[in-house]
C-alpha cells in the first residue's frame, strides 16, 4: 500500500490547526507533510513533499493568478493552486460558501468541505478518497473553469451602487453607501439602513455577488452586514454568537466561520 501524504493550505490558523487535528483522528494512515498558511508555502511544500492529497481553502487573501508573478505567489487561493498541481494530487476544496459547492462540485470527481468542518463530514471525505484510490487523480479542468467563473470578483464597474426597494405602497431609491445590512426573507431581501427598512425582489445569494466583499461581510447565510457598522459580537448561554450594529437593537446570527475570523483581528 502506497504512503498517503497530505498537504493542507488554509490561511486561518485556528481552522488550519483544527483540520490537522481532525485528520490525525479520522485518517491515522495519512501523513500530513505540510500545513501551509499561504500559496507560496503550499507550492514549495508540494514540490518538496509530492503529496497525493491536498486540502485547499478556496479563498485565501492576496492577488489572483493573473495578477501574480512566478516569484510572488503568496496570495494564490485554492483554485489557483489546483491549476498548478491538481493533475498530480487528489484535491479537496474547503469553503465557507455552500452555494459554490452545490453548483460547481457536482461537475467533477472531487470533494469539498464546508466550514466549520464537522468530523463526520471529514470522515466521509476520507472514505471517498480511499474508495477512489490514490493513484491517478481525476481530470478536474472543467470543474476548475466553472469555479473560476462562479468566484470571479465583481469589478468596480459591476458593483451595485443604487437599490430600488419597496416600503409598503411606496418605492424608494437607496444608495448602497447608506445600507448597513441585508437580511434574507424567503426569496426576497430586507435592506436595512440606519433609519429605514425595505424589501427588494432579489435573493441574498444573488445580491452578495454584486457587493464589495471588503465592505460587506456575510456573517451568516441569512445576513450580510457593512463591516464598518459592526458594534459587537456576543455569545449566548447556548454558545451561539450574535452581532449587533451601531444604532440598531436587533441581534443578527453569526456563523462559526465568521466568529473565528473576527477573533483573529
Amino acid at each position: 500500500m502506497s504512503t498517503i501524504k497530505v498537504l493542507i493550505a488554509e490561511d486561518e490558523a485556528p481552522q488550519r490547526q483544527a483540520l490537522v487535528t481532525m485528520l490525525h483522528e479520522v485518517w491515522p494512515a495519512a501523513e500530513i507533510v505540510a500545513a501551509c498558511s499561504d500559496g507560496q508555502a503550499a507550492l514549495e511544500a508540494f514540490e518538496r513533499e509530492a503529496p497525493n492529497v491536498a486540502f485547499l481553502d478556496i479563498r485565501m487573501p492576496g492577488p489572483t493568478l493573473e495578477r501574480t508573478s512566478e516569484r510572488s505567489v503568496a496570495g494564490l487561493g485554492g483554485i489557483d493552486l489546483a491549476l498548478r498541481f491538481g493533475h498530480r494530487a487528489h484535491i479537496v476544496f474547503v469553503t465557507a460558501y455552500d452555494e459554490y459547492a452545490v453548483r460547481a462540485f457536482e461537475l467533477g470527481a472531487i470533494d469539498y468541505l464546508l466550514k466549520p468542518i464537522a468530523p463526520a463530514r471529514l470522515r466521509e471525505t476520507v472514505q471517498r478518497l480511499e474508495a477512489r484510490g490514490l493513484q491517478q487523480p481525476p481530470a478536474i479542468d472543467a470543474l476548475l473553469a466553472t469555479l473560476r467563473r462562479e468566484l470571479a470578483p465583481v469589478t468596480t464597474r459591476d458593483r451595485l451602487k443604487w437599490i430600488t426597494a419597496s416600503h409598503g405602497e411606496t418605492t424608494k431609491l437607496y444608495a448602497v453607501d447608506d445600507v448597513i445590512a441585508f437580511r434574507a426573507q424567503d426569496k426576497y431581501t430586507l435592506v436595512v439602513t440606519a433609519a429605514d427598512e425595505a424589501i427588494i425582489r432579489m435573493s441574498l445569494r444573488e445580491l452578495v455577488q454584486k457587493l464589495d466583499p471588503d465592505e460587506f461581510w456575510q456573517i451568516h447565510r441569512s445576513a450580510v452586514v457593512r463591516a464598518a457598522a459592526i458594534d459587537q459580537i456576543k455569545r449566548d448561554e447556548l454558545g451561539k454568537s450574535w452581532l449587533t450594529l451601531r444604532g440598531r437593537t436587533e441581534q443578527l446570527p453569526v456563523s462559526t466561520t465568521f466568529v473565528t475570523r473576527f477573533r483573529g483581528m
